[in-house]
């Protein structure tokens, strides 16, 4: 298990494996590995939460033989307690919930917490950044949704820069260092708002792995973030 930093100061870009071309997920991964990724974030859906189906387990134990970036493993399940124990064993380097889910949120949140991994807390774009109040102080990280989770290429909602400076708002009140994460419809473009408004990380989908070069689609992501702060 690679452990995720703390944040420093510098915009991270997690391209979503989601949005990668699913018979060679694998080189994909390579791509961007090579292509100066951070991270890489894996949405798991279970058919309920969303109306999709994505990755397992399984998937997470694969990408760990062989790349060397964390894994921002986004749970977008209904009962996300009957998955934290078996992506931890698989390598997960952040798990990180849904605030609409089923469960006692705070208990789950420790168990990931005391067993050695990152835990986030995540918004969908109707949930207002006051939710993540009585969580602030055992999150690593709040990822903000930018569009309604389930599936990749979305376009940038335009409620997305209030609900980022409401979290990022929330954030440094409390003193504390959490990334402040945003997924959906991240491009060269949407991450100006996203940065401005706050963020630190990124999710990049469609706009990394459907580039022509990988490489050249990260950096620009990253320069217009850089850009916008």
């Amino acid at each position: 298990m690679i452990k995720l930093k703390s944040p420093d100061g510098k915009i991270a870009i997690a391209p979503s494996i989601l949005s990668a071309d699913q018979l060679n997920i694998g080189r994909a991964i390579m791509l961007a590995e090579q292509g100066g990724a951070d991270w890489l974030h894996i949405d798991i859906m279970d058919g309920h939460f969303v109306p999709n189906l994505s990755f397992g387990p399984a998937t997470v134990a694969c990408i760990n033989k062989t790349a060397t970036l964390a894994q921002d493993v986004h749970l977008m399940v209904e009962h996300p307690g009957n998955f934290i124990e078996p992506f931890i064993k698989a390598g997960a380097s952040a798990l990180t919930l849904h605030i609409e889910s089923k469960g006692d949120l705070k208990t789950l949140l420790q168990n990931i917490k005391e067993q050695g991994i990152s835990c986030g807390l995540s918004i969908k774009p109707d949930t207002g950044p006051k939710a993540v109040l009585p969580y602030i102080d055992l999150l690593d990280l709040v990822l903000v949704m930018t569009v309604y989770p389930g599936f990749g290429g979305q376009g940038f909602l335009e409620n997305g820069p209030a609900q980022i400076a409401g979290v990022r708002e929330i954030i440094h009140k409390s003193g504390r260092k959490i990334w402040l994460e945003v997924d959906g419809g991240i491009n060269k473009d949407t991450a100006v708002k996203a940065a401005r408004a706050g963020a630190d990380a990124l999710v990049a989908g469609n706009a990394v792995f459907a580039a022509k070069d990988i490489a050249q689609a990260i950096k620009e992501i990253r320069e217009s973030a850089k850009a916008a702060i």
